[in-house]
């Protein structure tokens, strides 16, 4: 996936946030889903399917990657002071095993989160953590994207552990992009999410749900 960080950084969708100890990034509802673009990055074959849904936890968003990578994205101001917790629930019905993800060739997932962070005049000079659900590695893992060293991957969960099951995760952003990037960041300047098989070439099934940035540390969660 070659460009994705000038991608998301060009087609996102600007929002008002208040301060609050939760904000919520995205409803997952028909109307958003209408307001935000769906662009297939530059040389994929296919774009992305998202589609919408809801259970008893409330609207999520499905996503279909075969042979596909595109993302929908937001524009948005988080002060990380007061909510530097990014919180996100996701499930993986389909994995992409067997990917060398830290490779050119197979730097796929099937569900990811981008955070960016503007450092520059143009979108190639931003930094990104890019948090992911992976098919291959560990929770923990982490390298630089194979593209950018401007991009961090950062394993938040992995099918190894929970294939098919709703997971909950957490981390603090703004230490990320000091343990990461070397970088004091007060505030963030977008969100993203993704599931692309473009370089692998092949089918992903995620589902994401209930991406949030809190005050507080809340508590790991398997929804079963």
């Amino acid at each position: 996936m070659k460009i994705f960080f000038k991608f998301f950084l060009t087609f996102f969708i600007s929002t008002n946030i208040c301060a609050a100890d939760e904000i919520k990034v995205f409803d997952f509802t028909e109307s958003e889903l209408a307001n935000l673009q769906v662009r297939k990055v530059r040389g994929a074959d296919n774009k992305t399917i998202y589609t919408l849904g809801s259970n008893e936890n409330g609207n999520f968003i499905k996503s279909v990657a075969d042979n596909a990578a595109s993302g929908l994205g937001k524009e948005l101001k988080i002060d990380l002071n007061k909510t530097p917790f990014i919180n996100i629930t996701w499930k993986i019905e389909k994995d992409l095993s067997g990917i060398k993800e830290n490779t050119k060739k197979g730097h796929d997932y099937a569900a990811r989160v981008f955070v960016i962070k503007k450092t520059g005049a143009t979108p190639l000079s931003n930094r990104a953590i890019n948090y992911v659900f992976s098919s291959n590695n560990e929770v923990g893992t982490n390298f630089p994207s194979p593209y950018t060293k401007k991009s961090i991957d950062n394993a938040l969960a992995s099918t190894k552990s929970n294939l098919d099951e709703w997971v909950t995760v957490k981390a603090n952003v703004k230490k990320d992009f000091k343990r990461f990037h070397d970088l004091e960041v007060n505030e963030i300047d977008g969100v993203a999410i993704m599931s692309d098989t473009d370089n692998s070439k092949m089918m992903s099934i995620a589902y994401f749900q209930n991406i949030y940035f809190s005050s507080k540390w809340l508590e790991f969660k398997i929804f079963l």
